[in-house]
């Protein structure tokens, strides 16, 4: 499987360049997908550099990158302390992470990813993982539904549609995109049906694959796991991945305000290291999942 069938990566260049690449350095990109970050990585380093990769997906094993100094982990890069003390390595040089859904995930029907393709409902990153798709919406309490919904999806409806999907499962399980679709229909104005589609997709994948708890995790691991002039280079796809990003390269936490001393001045772990970037047009149009995409870089102090 060629990786560019797996996933176009995006921000390219521009993410790797984040990361400062030091010939000897020690590296992790903890979303290894189809490896166009670490191949990109891989070839910046010189001979004694070393690059550990993590993926929870087993697919992405099909993608593994033969070179000496590349160690591929099948694991949620939560994880990322623990694996790197196991092979002996306390602080890295960089981590880079884009938190997009592959491609490939979106393209390949029975993952359930895609709000086109009809498929059982799914969308588990980790498919050993045995919350999916389809007890979320045929288990969930509504007040737990409502509120994945609406915290997730940012879906001013979440109400009125948690309750619809309550009542209409009572019937029958609602088990396929294309039967959630149907209990759903009311809300999808044809203007905005695939808008409001992808909000709801995303809601119950983020709830799936816990990922804006898996996403904290992984920031409050960064101060341990960089080295002093390390950097992290991180892409995100959604207002909620980018603000907890933001916040946290800011002042280190991810909501209220850090304390000060007397003379208002606070202690942060990380520096930012210039302003946002975002895909040109040109790269838009050549992948137009990259839309969405905005990367950070920082530094640790």
């Amino acid at each position: 499987m060629k990786e560019m069938e797996y996933h176009n990566a995006v921000l390219l260049k521009e993410t790797v360049d984040g990361l400062a690449i030091k010939p000897d350095g020690v590296y992790v990109d903890v979303t290894f997908g189809g490896g166009g970050h670490s191949r990109e990585i891989l070839s910046r380093l010189g001979p004694n550099g070393k690059l550990f990769a993590f993926d929870q997906d087993k697919d992405a094993l099909a993608n593994v990158i033969e070179d000496d100094r590349f160690v591929l982990i099948n694991e949620n890069f939560r994880y990322i302390k623990r694996f790197l003390r196991f092979y002996g390595v306390k602080a890295v040089d960089g981590v880079l992470a884009d938190f997009g859904v592959s491609s490939h995930q979106f393209d390949v029907a029975e993952r359930g990813f895609s709000t086109r393709l009809e498929a059982k409902l799914d969308m588990r990153m980790n498919q050993q993982n045995k919350l999916s798709a389809f007890e979320v919406i045929n288990e969930y309490e509504e007040d737990k539904l409502k509120s994945v919904l609406l915290q997730y999806g940012e879906l001013r409806q979440a109400p009125a549609m948690a309750r619809v999907i309550v009542s209409e499962r009572k019937n029958k399980p609602i088990e396929t995109s294309q039967q959630l679709k149907l209990v759903l229909k009311s809300f999808l104005n044809h203007r905005k049906e695939n808008k409001v589609l992808a909000q709801i997709y995303q809601a119950i994948r983020i709830e799936v694959n816990q990922e804006i708890e898996v996403l904290k995790e992984l920031l409050l691991q960064m101060p341990e796991v960089l080295k002093v002039g390390g950097r992290l280079s991180f892409i995100s796809y959604h207002s909620l991945e980018d603000r907890l990003v933001k916040r946290f390269i800011r002042n280190g936490l991810f909501e209220g305000e850090p304390e000060r001393d007397m003379f208002g001045n606070f202690e942060v772990p990380l520096k930012k290291v210039g302003g946002l970037i975002v895909p040109s047009v040109e790269e838009i149009k050549l992948n137009n999942r990259a839309r969405s995409a905005k990367l950070r870089v920082a530094e640790k102090i």
